[in-house]
């Protein structure tokens, strides 16, 4: 009889009996599609940004550059570079500007604030537009002494059009507000607004100083644009042996698209976890209602259904729920993605659509489908081992175990799967694997404690305490309980939350200004030499500190071991980086270290003695990358002259410190006649002091730049704040996971607390004690699974602090308490009102309705 069964069985009459067995059981199997719907939207949602992003890129690069070609350089064009600039000035449209930073006075209020100013001449952009306010103040300011400002920085000094600021010797009226211009992002114009101005006006400002940093830009618009980019790859190593780098529409789209590429990835990274949580969920839901299942399991069997046909039944019972699931999680990922673009608007420079991508809502469903199964595989095994013999003898304990080689089997799968994932979005290999290994440790540090959890309940068992104490604890480790998987879900989350804010917190404190009278909080730079004495004067005046002077010498370097920097950066076959030879360094000379540097190797001399070669120090980790070793021979190009040097030390420079730090340091006795400028590090104590010191230098000497620390600060503490809530809104859906896998793993537990609740009802515990009871098993379980959470935010945090960022590591109590609280609150409410209508019902009602 049992062989004509199985010949009769198809596909068709699987799918009907799982329809069938599923009729009492939809509502937990609605829950296993809860489980995996908020990480496959957080999967879709950002398959779905990166996917607008890029084709955002692509259709207006041309406005991010704002013309087809771009050739900028740090200092005036040599000939062989101007050459090509005035032959480009024959064939295209062309305009010029020259970016630096510098001081702006809002002439109605006082108010100063360090700006980009972009002097501008001709038609640029060419692609695209400055949007102002006025729409004509874009066109009009460039033929009259007039100004565009941002208009963020217009609102928080007051300002109004047809104002006016004085920037350097000369005043501007205020044409319009600036809205928008190629490139920009509301993140960089928070750190540097811009001030736009006509070029033909910037001699007058008398801004342009011996050792001014200034960014000189040339726009083209060719006339022939099909060779383009060919032109451009032909002349590319021409401008970078010139210092000068080169831009097209195409190489814009690929900086762009890469840079952009690393937010998306680490975004995916985020939901992909969320996934993981919600399909550990699933995997723990399914084992309850499995061994729910047995007894029905049990009586197929007798009825001739093979193990594998019994798992076949309950495997498309499970993969129904999760195709659901993955749907839905489509879905609701849609509507995350109509968010995510306004979420991001700070950080991104193109408008980005929330067009449907259906590419990633089909990647997003199928990377959800795999993960559900890898992950609901090892409870469905267990199927394989339900014997028939179940159903006529109760006392029978079947198998429910899987063999150790298949355990083992799935788990490296599942691994292999993430390893993959991960290797996609990182394009890393040994990336790839710590990711793929941090998950499984935190993934068994949670489970450990969770173990060691029940132990230490179960072995220092309080039996002094109250009956109801001692029950809510004993739930802790009854059977079926869920304390391993809140610690994952919940704990993994509040980790994330609490990394974010422990993070933040280091950064600040990283680059926090002490209240300390040394400590500088204000700095004057592109001070000229016949200056000092001046500011010095001012200072004296307002009661300022000015003793604090750092010379800065702009050189470069031409030789390195003799190997001179034009062989260096034209010889492929040289085994030295080119970018030692490319960039211009700022240096100083002086015979003492500050307390931002320390000496790693060799000797620091401060004083040149006139014998042998001066001894520069080198910052040890740019050395090292650069292949510079001790004793090496440096030659510098100072204005023309070359001075040759001997590598004497190495020094750990910290540069969280808002302080002048440099890469090279020279002794005193070798720059003192080259050509410089000085950098004046003072403390003001009061805002009062600081807005009078600063008008004074600025009407004095207007080509002076002071940045204001603590207005720094405020500014990165703002970024920081930004940049968090982004990074919160992604790990939210981990968060959200979490609490959803809680509340399907509570609900489908209540089916058996329907059994504890009828046996302590009929032993006589009233209502309000097991309402207690519950209430304080939820309240453990969500206080250890967000303390164990913080716990291990607290250490990631404290090992980014201490080898990352090398920084202290402060711990700021009060938000975590906090957090611990709200995750407690969430964690009793959802347990309680899921056991609040077995409260209600008497012991008799309860088995009456045959829920057992």
């Amino acid at each position: 009889m049992e062989t004509s069964f199985k010949n009769k069985v198809s596909v068709g009459w699987l799918f009907k009996m799982a329809w069938r067995d599923s009729r009492r059981s939809r509502s937990r199997l609605f829950l296993f599609v809860l489980s995996v719907i908020t990480g496959i939207a957080a999967l879709v949602a950002i398959y779905s940004l990166s996917n607008n992003l890029n084709t955002a890129i692509n259709t207006q690069a041309a406005e991010l550059l704002g013309a087809d070609i771009r050739i900028t350089t740090n200092q005036p064009p040599n000939k062989a570079v101007q050459h090509i600039i005035d032959s480009l000035n024959n064939e295209s449209q062309h305009a010029e500007q020259r970016s630096f930073a510098s001081m702006v006075v809002f002439k109605k209020n006082g108010g100063s604030r360090l700006v980009q100013v972009k002097a501008l001449q001709g038609n640029y952009p060419f692609y695209g537009s400055l949007e102002t306010d006025p729409l004509n103040a874009a066109i009009s300011f460039r033929s009259q002494q007039a100004a565009l400002v941002d208009a963020t920085l217009m609102l928080q000094y007051n300002a109004n059009v047809g104002d006016t600021i004085q920037v350097g010797n000369l005043n501007f009226v205020i044409a319009g507000k600036l809205l928008n211009a190629p490139g920009q992002t509301g993140f960089v114009t928070t750190i540097a607004p811009v001030v736009y101005i006509p070029l033909s006006y910037l001699s007058e400002t008398g801004l342009l100083q011996k050792g001014s940093r200034v960014s000189y830009q040339y726009y083209f618009n060719p006339i022939q644009k099909q060779t383009i980019d060919e032109w451009v790859k032909k002349h590319r190593d021409f401008f970078e042996k010139n210092d000068a780098n080169i831009d097209s529409v195409a190489t814009q789209k690929e900086s762009t698209s890469r840079y952009f590429a690393d937010l998306t990835r680490f975004l995916s990274l985020v939901g992909f976890i969320a996934l993981i949580l919600g399909c550990m969920g699933v995997a723990s839901a399914v084992n309850v209602y499995i061994k729910e299942k047995v007894n029905s399991i049990a009586v197929l069997r007798c009825l001739g259904v093979t193990s594998y046909q019994a798992f076949a039944i309950y495997f498309i019972q499970i993969m129904m729920a999760a195709l659901l699931g993955a749907i839905l999680g489509g879905l609701l990922g849609i509507g995350i993605q109509q968010l995510l673009p306004a979420v991001l608007k700070n950080f991104l420079p193109v408008n980005v659509s929330t067009a449907v991508s259906w590419k990633a809502v089909g990647q997003g469903i199928v990377i959800g489908l795999i993960m559900a199964i890898l992950f609901t595989f090892l409870p469905l095994m267990a199927i394989r081992k339900i014997s028939p013999l179940l159903a006529v003898r109760m006392d029978f304990e079947a198998k429910t175990k899987q063999s150790g080689s298949a355990n083992s089997i799935i788990y490296v799968l599942i691994a292999l799967f993430i390893w993959a994932f991960a290797h996609i979005q990182m394009k890393n290999t040994v990336q790839a694997v710590q990711f793929t290994i941090g998950i499984g440790v935190a993934l068994l540090l949670l489970s450990w404690v969770a173990r060691l959890l029940r132990f230490f309940v179960r072995r220092f068992f309080p039996t002094n305490s109250s009956y109801v104490v001692r029950q809510a604890l004993a739930n802790l480790y009854r059977p079926n309980n869920q304390t391993t998987l809140l610690m994952i879900s919940i704990g993994l989350g509040t980790a994330f939350i609490s990394i974010l804010m422990l993070l933040q917190t280091v950064l600040l404190h990283r680059m926090q200004i002490t209240a300390a009278t040394n400590q500088p909080n204000m700095v004057l730079f592109d001070v000229q030499q016949d200056q000092k004495s001046g500011i010095d004067s001012l200072a004296k005046q307002v009661n300022v500190p000015y003793n604090n002077w750092v010379p800065i010498v702009n050189v470069r370097i031409s030789a390195l071991n003799g190997l001179s920097a034009n062989r260096a950066l034209s010889d492929t076959n040289q085994q030295v980086s080119k970018w030692l030879f490319r960039r211009e360094y700022r240096v100083t000379y002086r015979d003492t270290l500050t307390n931002t540097e320390k000496i790693e190797s060799g000797k620091w001399e401060g004083t040149y003695n006139g014998t042998g070669l001066p001894h520069i120090s080198m910052e040890g980790n740019y050395a090292k990358r650069n292949g510079v070793k001790l004793g090496d021979t440096l030659t510098f190009n100072v204005q023309g002259l070359l001075v040759p040097t001997i590598v004497g030390s190495f020094r750990k420079v910290d540069w969280g410190n808002l302080q002048t730090n440099f890469l090279v340091v020279f002794p005193n006795h070798v720059l003192e006649s080259a050509p410089q400028f000085w950098v004046l590090l003072t403390h003001i104590q009061n805002k009062h002091q600081s807005a009078l010191f600063q008008q004074k230098v600025l009407n004095q000497f207007p080509n002076v730049s002071i940045i204001d620390l603590a207005m720094v600060l405020q500014i990165l503490d703002s970024l920081l704040h930004k940049i968090a809530f982004v990074i919160q809104f992604m790990a939210g859906l981990s968060i959200c996971t979490g609490i959803i896998v809680f509340v399907a793993s509570v609900y489908i537990s209540k089916y058996q607390r329907i059994r504890e609740v009828v046996l302590l009802r009929t032993l006589g515990a009233s209502s309000k004690q097991i309402f207690f009871i519950n209430a304080l098993e939820y309240f453990f379980l969500g206080f250890l699974a967000a303390l164990t959470g913080i716990i291990l935010g607290v250490i990631a945090t404290w090992l980014l602090a201490v080898y990352i960022f090398e920084t202290n590591f402060t711990i700021q109590f009060f938000p975590l308490a906090l957090l611990i609280l709200i995750i407690c609150f969430v964690t009793v409410a959802i347990g309680l009102l899921n056991t609040r209508g077995i409260l209600k019902q008497s012991p008799l009602a309860v088995l009456r309705n045959d829920v057992l």
